[in-house]
């Protein structure tokens, strides 16, 4: 370990070991803290990222990789089941295994990496960030560093030391749950996706299967349901139903930001990538793949800026996520609360209407066209994201 570094990464999820590893990649030292034992453990995640998604950052490996999908299929309320051919490869990930050769990349170029290392403040200099104080083996140490980049999560801490305003509204918090069970019959190249005021009001219930015998299962309900009923009631009246005697092996629940990504993402000597920026994809809740972009936009710019000794450069960070998948979020974020306010009559309507069209024509822009064909404004907003290329 050094005595200081350009870059200090604090978190080890992939927003964090892609930041580091981009940043490293331009030339700059790096050290990255998670304060958790392990890198991937444990996991917060449903675990499912495209094909396409990823081959942007790493080789898709069997070794991280739980099953391969190929459809879709929606379940509405009254039990009315629509399957759709998925346009592009989806995989369901062992995140354990996929985090640690992420962060195997990282350290290959040469970031220094340590576990167990519990970041707890910021060092603050002439109002710029200039390093962190943290915990490490019982004692309290400090470090100093050019830029700092916050990947501690949807919990962050880090952007509000250094005075960004990280607050989300909790109704744009979704409450969420999931158990990873064994011995249950699945077909494990479909992911299953319910919806309807009994499974998962203003979100969705999910079944992802990681073999023919096991699947993630959860769901993701908005912060004002789950104050009056929590996230884990819904998982456990599906289960009753569904799977009763299906053994659990894992158990997970917290929050997802299902919002847009903060106002600002950078300031003086810092910037936040990943969870803790919300870079979550507003619509599916998915992070993984929107992350790991993220890291890779924030580190590439703080590598350059170390390189060319211009510290101001780091400010450009918030306009070029926004152009990469700022923007797009924006338009799920709308799509979103178009769709969170069906009543379960209308999620039967859009099934039936749906199932009667050619499954050679089922594309997810045409379920989404179909759902939301009264609300005018928002099938605009379908065709930027899902027709216009």
């Amino acid at each position: 370990m050094q005595k200081e570094y350009d870059v200090i990464v604090v978190g080890g999820g992939p927003a964090g070991t892609m930041a580091a590893r981009f940043a490293a990649e331009q030339g700059a030292t790096v050290l990255l803290f998670e304060k958790d034992r392990d890198i991937g453990y444990p996991v917060r995640c449903g675990e499912a990222v495209s094909k396409v998604g990823i081959e942007e950052f790493i080789e898709p490996d069997e070794k991280f990789i739980s099953s391969t999908i190929n459809k879709f299929a929606m379940i509405a309320p009254n039990g009315t089941e629509v399957v759709l051919p998925s346009n592009q490869i989806v995989y369901i990930l062992e995140r354990r295994i996929f985090d640690y050769e992420l962060a195997k990349q990282a350290a290959n170029l040469g970031v220094d990496i340590i576990t167990r290392a519990y970041v707890n403040g910021l060092i603050i200099e002439d109002g710029k960030v200039s390093g962190v104080k943290y915990e490490y083996k019982g004692e309290q140490h400090k470090l100093h560093c050019k830029v700092v980049i916050a990947a501690d999560g949807v919990e962050s801490r880090v952007g509000r030391w250094a005075g960004i305003k990280t607050h989300i509204d909790f109704r744009e918090m979704e409450s969420c749950v999931q158990i990873t069970v064994a011995n249950i019959d699945v077909n494990p190249n479909t992911i299953y996706f319910y919806f309807g005021k009994e499974v998962a009001p203003e979100g969705y219930f999910w079944v992802f299967p990681k073999s023919n015998k096991s699947a993630n299962i959860g769901l993701g309900v908005s912060g004002e349901i789950g104050k009056k009923k929590s996230a884990q009631k819904f998982l456990s009246s599906f289960m009753e139903k569904k799977y009763p005697n299906a053994p659990i092996l894992t158990q997970i629940a917290g929050g997802v930001p299902s919002s847009i990504t903060l106002k600002k993402i950078s300031a003086p000597g810092i910037i936040i990538v990943g969870d803790a920026a919300r870079q979550v994809n507003p619509l599916s809740g998915g992070g993984i793949v929107s992350g790991m972009i993220g890291g890779k936009i924030g580190g590439t710019i703080v590598g350059e800026a170390i390189v060319k000794n211009d510290l101001n450069h780091i400010l450009t960070y918030d306009k070029a996520w926004r152009d990469r998948l700022g923007k797009r979020h924006e338009i799920f974020d709308r799509i979103k609360n178009g769709i969170y306010s069906f009543s379960d009559e209308k999620f039967n309507s859009i099934a039936e209407v749906f199932s009667k069209i050619p499954i050679k024509k089922r594309t997810l822009g045409n379920l989404f066209k179909t759902a939301l064909i009264n609300k005018p404004s928002l099938l605009i907003d379908i065709a930027k994201v899902f027709v216009v290329k």
